[in-house]
């Protein structure tokens, strides 16, 4: 099958504009991370020294806007956009982004990078993220239900280690006296391990800032709720009803105007220059506003798909009757 269509660069910018595009840097790619883990504090913080209702619910979707932003990081990881030294760039975005939200590095690069040779194209993995695109707001509105409830993070999250266990167990890797715990937890898979190995740290880190049960009300609440709704409204808002003829460079994928507030509970990180990345996804997240100014300088933002905000694409997403 054919790979997705591309535009050089050279056609488009100078060679001055494309070398500081595609410059990297350790600080402004391992900033944001950081960065994830401080908003998280603060959010914690603020809902324990003003405990009420509404500080709680402020708290659940900022962090779980940042596990998204943790997500998005561990994105960038994948095209070795958080550090120039590879092994950093690879802890960094395992260990810090991936792992804390379930994610897997590794498992994920090679799917991703499939995902840009054949964008919008027959062979694209993603493909089945957007094909069912434009949906009844009654259909929306059930996924958003399921994932506020909580449903969708039991499926994704806490179904498949049931089913490992029990699996385990059937064949008798459950049991063995003392060891029967440890036996359980090495036998599942590396990544489940990870993911249980960094929900274990972040308790702990939780516990040692006087909140153990704020890695249970905020944490685990956020991750089961809002991070599988904005996950969902991200990657509505990056492919689907934008692709219009996938022989297009420029209609392969959709940015989205985000405001302030939009960037703070559902598309931190420049995760909304979407059309950017794909144009080119050599450049680091960190370059792609620079990268959009150009391009509008350019009158080339004409060309690409562009929402004016989240609410547009949702009504577009869910505009069949």
């Amino acid at each position: 099958m054919p790979a997705a269509p591309r535009i050089s660069p050279r056609s488009v910018f100078t060679e001055d504009e494309w070398r500081q595009l595609t410059a990297r840097s350790d600080l402004a790619g391992l900033w944001p991370v950081a960065h994830a883990w401080l908003v998280i504090a603060l959010a914690v913080a603020v809902a324990a020294i003003w405990p009420n209702p509404l500080t709680w619910l402020l708290a659940v979707m900022v962090v779980g806007a940042r596990q998204l932003g943790l997500a998005i990081l561990m994105h960038e990881a994948a095209h070795g956009g958080l550090s120039t030294n590879q092994a950093r760039n690879d802890f960094v975005g395992q260990w810090l982004c991936a792992a804390p939200v379930g994610a897997d590095l590794a498992s994920y690069r090679p799917y991703h990078l499939a995902h840009h040779r054949n964008t919008q194209q027959a062979d694209d993995p993603d493909l089945g993220l957007a094909a069912p695109f434009p949906v009844t707001p009654d259909s929306f509105r059930r996924k958003a239900i399921r994932d506020l409830t909580g449903q969708t993070f039991y499926k994704q999250r806490i179904a498949p280690l049931l089913r490992s266990q029990t699996a385990r167990t059937g064949s008798g890797g459950g049991s063995g006296g003392s060891n029967a715990g440890r036996s359980a937890i090495v036998g599942l898979p590396q990544a489940v391990q990870r993911y249980l190995l960094a929900q274990g740290v972040i308790f702990v880190l939780f516990a040692a800032a006087g909140q153990p049960w704020a890695f249970l009300t905020i944490w685990l609440v956020a991750q089961a709720t809002w991070f599988p709704l904005v996950t969902r409204v991200r990657n509505i808002a990056e492919h689907a009803v934008a692709t219009r003829d996938p022989s297009d460079p420029w209609q392969l994928a959709r940015t989205t105007r985000a405001s302030w507030w939009e960037r703070a509970l559902i598309a931190p990180y420049h995760v909304h220059y979407h059309a950017e990345h794909h144009l080119w996804m050599h450049i680091p997240f960190y370059r792609l506003p620079r990268a959009h100014a150009l391009l509008r300088h350019k009158g080339l933002t004409d060309r690409m798909v562009v929402a004016d905000s989240y609410a547009e694409v949702l009504r577009l997403a869910t505009s069949r009757a």
